[in-house]
Order: structure tokens, then C-alpha cells, then sequence
């Protein structure tokens, strides 16, 4: 596995000069847009007076042309670099290998897809070297997204922002600078699931944000379902930085026994006093059902938390790298 730069000895410190930069860029069968993505990129990082700049592609094996077009910059400008996986992991595990590969003062996390604009990047770099460790890209407007997933997100992130044990910012995807010593933090995590946008804000130090209008994405489809993959998103992030629902059952478990408790008592005194009532299968199918419901219910929530343990527990590797091109130990 390729080293991070932590574990090659660098420095952890955040540097004042903020010189050097990598991007990264987690790509799954983005063949129209690798390119398109790379020109913009390169015109935006070319204007920042660095020292040098990089791009990593983390690319999930894809069936189209993701790869050959990739490599195609790569033979046209050696800072395009590329990570190829050996099946598919996900875009959170690739977005994470890229990062440990990265040699940057500063990172930036973008996705291939355009929707966000790199030109965001020249604020980024500007607060970054005015001492922001984390300058986070912020949603004014979703252009693209269909009323679904817009309601799923604005719910999602509500959520979220009232049962997280950390602050993450609303509105907020993967695209982001971070520092140096961020990016190393990050890493060293070194959880099963990773929620980037949760993750930096587990991290902590100084952040702030930028707003943006996102635009639609410039070519291709999105490669996981509107509805439940905005759902799985926000699943990931309550799971992973909340223990509210295992708190929720637990007071859902205390409530409905305390009502059982007070419908015992009531159907015990009404039958003390002669109150004739009716007891049949409907009223007993529909207890059944519900505290059934309840019980399935609160068994995938808790199968969720054990489930993840067990991820975590397995300790296996979060990606496995088939091949890399423009890194010190290149490889295919």
C-alpha cells in the first residue's frame, strides 16, 4: 500500500507559504468529464502562483474509458497522477486513499463530475493561507437535483444537525480544502465507514465556509439512486456520530411499557367495576403487529451499530490499489 505522507515523515505543521496543493478526485466511469475537469483545474491552479500542484485520480475499475482518458493527461502533464483499485470500493474509501496519497500542503476534495466549481478553489487557497485549516464548500441552491432528493437532503442534514455528537455543517458535500495536518488526522482515523464531511469535523481546528451555487452535472449520470443514496448518506452519518437512536429506543422501550402498565390497570379496574367491553382478534392482531413492527424496528437499528463494530473489528484493508501511476513506487 502506498504510504501517507505522515507516515513518510512529514511534517504536520501547517505551513504559512500554503505552496503546494493536491486534488483529489474520486472517479467512477467519468469518461466524459475526466477531461473536461482536468482543463478547468488546471487553468484555476496555474492562476494561484504555487510552487507545484497535483491531481489524483482514485478511480473504482469503470467500464467505459475512465482510465485510458486519465492516463491520456498523465502523457500530456506528469502532475496528473492516478490510483487504480482493484474492484469496486465506493467513493468515500477512494476519496480517502487519495488523501493518504497526497503530498500537498493542502487538499482539496472535488468530485469528477463538474457540479461543483473548481474555480471555488482560488477562495479556498485565500482563507486557507490566512489560517483556516478546513474551508468548506457551501450549497446556496442545488441546480440538477430532483424534489426528492432535495427534501431527503434538507431533512437528512436537520437530522443530523440535531442528534450528531459533532458539528457538521449543513448543506455540505465532500468538496473542501484541508490542511495538511487535517488531511493526516483524517486518515489516521482509520474508520470502516468514512463520512469525510463528519469526519473533518470530528478532527476539528480552525474552519470556515464558502457558498456556492452547485451547478448541474456537466455530462454522465450519477452513479448511485437519488433517493436512497441520499438517504444511505445521511443513515452513515447519524450512525456513525450519534448514539441518539440506541438513546431513542431505549425511551421508546420505557414509554410503551409505562403505557402497557397504565392499559393493565385501566382494563383491571373497569373490569372490578362491571364495565362490559369487547376483546377480540382485531384489537389483539393489531397489538401484535404493532409491537412487532416496534421490536423489527429497533433490532435493524441496533444491527446497524453492531454491524459497523464488526466492520470495524475486521480491521480489513479500506481499499486494495491494482495500480498507480505517477507515485514514487508506480506501479500497473
Amino acid at each position: 500500500m502506498l504510504e501517507s505522507p505522515a507516515e513518510r515523515g512529514a511534517s504536520v505543521e501547517p505551513s504559512p507559504g500554503g505552496r503546494t496543493l493536491s486534488i483529489v478526485i474520486p472517479a467512477y466511469n467519468e469518461e466524459a468529464t475526466a477531461g473536461p475537469a482536468y482543463e478547468r483545474l488546471k487553468t484555476v491552479l496555474d492562476g494561484l502562483g504555487l510552487e507545484s500542484w497535483e491531481i489524483i485520480f482514485s478511480v473504482d475499475p469503470s467500464s467505459d474509458r475512465t482510465e485510458e482518458v486519465i492516463l491520456g493527461l498523465r502523457d500530456q502533464d506528469p502532475r496528473v497522477k492516478m490510483l487504480r483499485f482493484s474492484r469496486r470500493f465506493g467513493q468515500p474509501a477512494a476519496t480517502l486513499a487519495g488523501m493518504a496519497a497526497a503530498n500537498g500542503e493542502a487538499t482539496v476534495v472535488i468530485d469528477c463530475d463538474l457540479q461543483d466549481p473548481p474555480e471555488l478553489i482560488a477562495d479556498m487557497v485565500r482563507l486557507w493561507r490566512e489560517g483556516f485549516d478546513v474551508v468548506y464548500a457551501q450549497r446556496r441552491s442545488r441546480e440538477g437535483e430532483t424534489l426528492p432528493k432535495r427534501i431527503v437532503a434538507a431533512v437528512g442534514y436537520k437530522v443530523i444537525k440535531k442528534v450528531a455528537e459533532v458539528d457538521i455543517p449543513p448543506n455540505t458535500g465532500d468538496f473542501r480544502l484541508m490542511s495538511r495536518r487535517v488531511v493526516d488526522h483524517v486518515v489516521a482515523l482509520n474508520e470502516a465507514h468514512g463520512f469525510l464531511r463528519g469526519l473533518v469535523a470530528l478532527v476539528g481546528f480552525k474552519q470556515t465556509s464558502v457558498l456556492y451555487d452547485r451547478d448541474p452535472r456537466a455530462a454522465g449520470q450519477s452513479k448511485y439512486n437519488r433517493f436512497f443514496g441520499s438517504l444511505v448518506i445521511g443513515m452513515n452519518g447519524i450512525i456513525s456520530f450519534s448514539r441518539y437512536p440506541l438513546q431513542l429506543i431505549s425511551l421508546g422501550g420505557i414509554v410503551l411499557s409505562g403505557a402497557a402498565f397504565l392499559l393493565a390497570i385501566g382494563y383491571l379496574i373497569a373490569k372490578l367495576a362491571g364495565v362490559h367491553f369487547p376483546i377480540g382478534n382485531p384489537t389483539i392482531v393489531i397489538l401484535i403487529s404493532l409491537f412487532s413492527g416496534i421490536q423489527l424496528l429497533s433490532l435493524g437499528v441496533m444491527g446497524e451499530y453492531v454491524g459497523r463494530i464488526y466492520d470495524e473489528v475486521k480491521n480489513r484493508p479500506k481499499t486494495i490499489i491494482e495500480s498507480s501511476y505517477g507515485f514514487d513506487e508506480e506501479r500497473d
